[in-house]
């Protein structure tokens, strides 16, 4: 079961980059809460939770907050002021994730906020989140801004810490994603992601994507190298040749990323996906692009050396 304690800030364990969320509340004492994807490889799909990001490298996480509220909605909130910092912790009492929420005021329908990430946005009353599937964190959040409703900042500007404790659930989830080595002559097939692109804009990756409820590795790869190349691949024709287990710093879910290789393939590689991907190119695999997903380096390094599994991000 979830348990909630505020402690004090404490140094971080692991070298996560913090996570930031907005806690927007208007004149009447609603929240603005945020109904996440459903059915995606992303943290706590399908529930709702604030509004928020991961700091990007160089950010602060005052900055990352602006940015976030611009991408997601394209709001501007003046005066946000760090509230809480929310750390979740394993059940051996790990940090796992840690996220500075900072507390606003919103005064704007919520129809009229546009919502460029995500199912919907609500305002809702405090009594009502007994009835919504929210995020943990958020729950905590909330649950906490009732008893203290302004900012507790210490004498060195820092909020106050609430601790949960993931679920054996959350503990066990991992996201899956599945990725196509395609090797002729000495190149493999890599396709270079579009700017606008949420995951890795303008650098390259090889055809990859993640497997959905209800499908196998094997199916989900064939689903996404047809949707992303054109290309027909089948299941007898591929061979899994690496595993990355990644514990990635902006992320809270480790994912493992298996790399199949295929013996044969029909048809040639075709932009069907250019939101997501401008160009494909076969490259040499002994002069690889410099801008290519770390990652993905390491398991073409790892195939080439006969390797079959790799770590990254994890303290052993």
């Amino acid at each position: 079961m979830t348990s909630i304690e505020s402690a004090a800030p404490q140094p971080l364990l692991t070298t996560e980059v913090p996570g930031t969320a907005a806690l927007l509340v208007d004149d009447d004492g609603r929240y603005l809460l945020h109904l996440r994807d459903a059915n995606k490889p992303i943290w706590q799909p399908g529930r709702w939770a604030l509004l928020g990001g991961n700091t990007e490298p160089g950010e602060t996480c005052a900055e990352a907050m602006v940015r976030e509220l611009r991408e997601e909605t394209g709001l501007t909130v003046p005066g946000l002021t760090p509230f809480v910092t929310v750390e979740t912790v394993d059940t051996d009492g790990r940090l796992k994730y840690r996220v500075v929420v900072y507390l606003g005021t919103l005064n704007r329908p919520a129809h009229e906020i546009p919502l460029h990430e995500g199912i919907q946005l609500r305002w809702t009353d405090a009594a009502d989140i007994v009835h919504m599937v929210l995020d943990p964190g958020t729950t905590a959040v909330v649950q906490e801004h009732r008893k203290h409703p302004h900012p507790r900042l210490d004498a060195a500007g820092r909020p106050p810490t609430l601790r949960i404790q993931e679920t054996a659930a959350q503990r066990e989830r991992s996201i899956v994603g599945v990725h196509l080595y395609l090797e002729r002559d000495g190149t493999v097939l890599l396709g270079e992601r579009a700017p606008e692109s949420a995951f890795a804009p303008l650098i390259w990756h090889v055809p990859a994507g993640h497997r959905e409820a209800g499908e196998s590795a094997l199916t989900g790869l064939i689903r996404e190298t047809a949707e992303e190349t054109g290309i027909t691949v089948h299941a007898s024709d591929l061979t899994l040749v690496h595993v990355v287990d990644v514990r990635d710093p902006g992320s809270p879910v480790p994912r493992l990323q298996l790399f199949f290789a295929a013996s044969r393939w029909q048809g040639e590689p075709q932009l069907l996906e250019p939101d997501r991907c401008t160009q494909w190119r076969w490259w040499p695999l002994d002069a690889l692009p410099g801008q290519l997903v770390e990652y993905t380096r390491a398991a073409l390094t790892g195939i080439a050396r006969g390797d079959t599994y790799t770590h990254m991000g994890w303290a052993s």
